[in-house]
């Protein structure tokens, strides 16, 4: 039987980005974190499980979520009702807020308020917040301005809201768009710039992630103000009684089935979306609607073998390391470990892959896969670094979010806008389902280790891995256009030393 070659290349990409962490989590597991065998059984057999699941879920978004958005995206362009396109936009918000994964692990960490509640005033938060970033694009409205105007709001907010629900809120907005709403929302949004003939149209392709972003934020701060909820516990995860590898292999065999049915919930609305949307337009024909058919079966399968690996393989490892680092002789060392983590741990986000190849290919080659992963992975390592100061220290969240957001928000007057859409909109890809379960355990293990306070001192690590890569991108942005102006002055030099009658040569 002949593999598909687009599938053995996926693997490949997956195998490079899985490895280094797996290799890195060996190494500490051999010197300063030992951690039981049946820990490490567990990651190894997690670390399998992911290195398939990405590189399934990844060619399932090539060729199924991907067409679906951009095709949705293209129609709500064209529409000449506004009001329809609005309604569509919050409802397609709605619908596949409710229907991410991550967001019933969120609703089950804050217990002072019913999950069905929590869900749903997220989900209108993000629908809100999809009708907003619509009406940006159609009324070519500048995305940094919008920006600044809710972020401000976010944080005069956060200002009034309890103080154990303001690092929850944060972290919800990175929770939520994760590896099902980011490839849709993304090429939705590539969708309704591609019908723009305009110079701006690129740069808008870029944004929706960034808006949806903040409506979770925002949401949650307002239900915990209005709650006033005593306190916000969070329970642990347990770890498993691993005995032997078969011991292990019945773990995920035994998770597979709950995870199987998370993700076909999940999907269901999105695919009886696309049955409307195709029954109405009839946009894929033939062969193109096979494949957009097959490309689901991969995204399911994928997203099932990767939510099974992580959850019961890295979240368990990143518990047990963080703690026991944390209760050596040298917990300080969590700041250099985490960072190292960190900066590889970013490149095994399944979403990220696909913001990578959409803003390669958006931008003509302009911004690399290369500049994209350097950046996503200098700003995530700097992040889990801060995050494990916190974890030390106690200080304030908003102590590093204020300043952060300033420095990021400011930036956004000084580079290309279609730079500030790309970095925003990272923030919220980069803090997915690999930093929920492996690096906010490892925080959680470290901080009850050392007896601190989990829902102020270990949350907000999922907010400052969203916050970083809009600070650590925007100065990509900022340094190409740099390079660019001195090439043009360079050339500019050249000329006027011709005029001059002087014969020039670089050598």
């Amino acid at each position: 039987m002949r593999i598909n070659p687009q599938l053995m290349e996926k693997i490949q990409e997956s195998l490079s980005s899985v490895l280094p962490i797996t290799a890195i989590v060996l190494l500490l597991c051999i010197t300063i974190a030992p951690v039981q065998p049946g820990t490490l059984v567990l990651f190894l057999f997690g670390a399998v499980l992911l290195i398939i699941g990405i590189g399934l879920f990844t060619l399932g978004a090539d060729i199924a979520m991907t067409p679906m958005g951009s095709g949705m995206g293209v129609h709500m362009g064209r529409s000449r009702s506004m009001v329809a396109a609005l309604g569509a936009a919050f409802l397609l918000g709605v619908i596949i807020t409710v229907a991410e994964p991550d967001l019933q692990v969120l609703a089950n960490q804050v217990p002072s308020i019913p999950n069905l509640v929590l869900i749903l005033t997220v989900a209108v938060g993000v629908g809100l917040f999809l009708l907003v970033a619509v009406l940006r694009t159609r009324r070519k409205v500048r995305l940094a301005r919008l920006l600044l105007v809710f972020y401000g709001l976010v944080f005069l907010v956060a200002f009034l809201a309890p103080k154990d629900f303001i690092a929850v809120s944060f972290d919800s907005g990175g929770v939520t768009t994760g590896p099902i709403t980011v490839p849709f929302i993304m090429a939705l949004g590539v969708g309704m710039a591609s019908v723009r003939s305009d110079k701006g149209a690129t740069d808008d392709s870029f944004g929706l992630v960034a808006l949806c972003s903040i409506g979770p934020v925002l949401a949650v701060l307002l239900l915990g103000t209005f709650y006033r909820p005593e306190e916000a516990a969070y329970v642990s995860a347990e770890v498993a009684q691993v005995l032997t590898t078969r011991d292990a292999a019945v773990e995920f065999l035994h998770a597979l089935p709950h995870y199987a049915q998370e993700v076909g919930v999940a999907l269901l609305p999105i695919c009886g979306m696309f049955l409307v949307f195709q029954l109405f337009t009839r946009r894929f024909k033939g062969t193109e609607l096979l494949k957009v058919i097959s490309g689901l079966v991969y995204t399911y399968v994928g997203l099932v073998l990767f939510l099974t690996g992580v959850n019961v393989g890295f979240l368990p490892a990143g518990q047990f390391l963080g703690a026991t680092l944390a209760g050596g002789a040298a917990p300080w060392l969590l700041v250099p470990v985490g960072m190292v983590m960190g900066y590889f741990i970013v490149a095994a986000e399944p979403a990220v892959h696909v913001l990578n190849k959409q803003v390669e290919e958006v931008s003509m080659g302009a911004v690399s896969q290369k500049a994209m992963r350097l950046g996503l992975s200098i700003g995530v390592a700097l992040s889990v670094g801060i995050a494990m100061l916190r974890v030390l220290t106690g200080v304030s969240i908003l102590w590093i979010l204020v300043p952060g957001y300033a420095i990021s928000l400011a930036l956004t007057f000084f580079v290309p806008p279609m730079y500030t859409g790309i970095a925003f909109d990272s923030g919220g890809v980069a803090s997915g389902p690999m930093t929920a379960t492996f690096l906010l355990p490892f925080a959680m293990g470290a901080c009850e280790a050392l007896g601190g306070n989990v829902m102020t001192d270990a949350f907000g690590l999922v907010a400052m891995v969203a916050m970083t890569p809009l600070v650590t991108i925007q100065v990509l942005g900022l340094s190409s256009q740099l390079r660019k102006k001195l090439a043009r002055r360079h050339i500019q030099l050249r000329v006027e030393r011709v005029d001059d009658g002087i014969l020039y040569y670089d050598t």
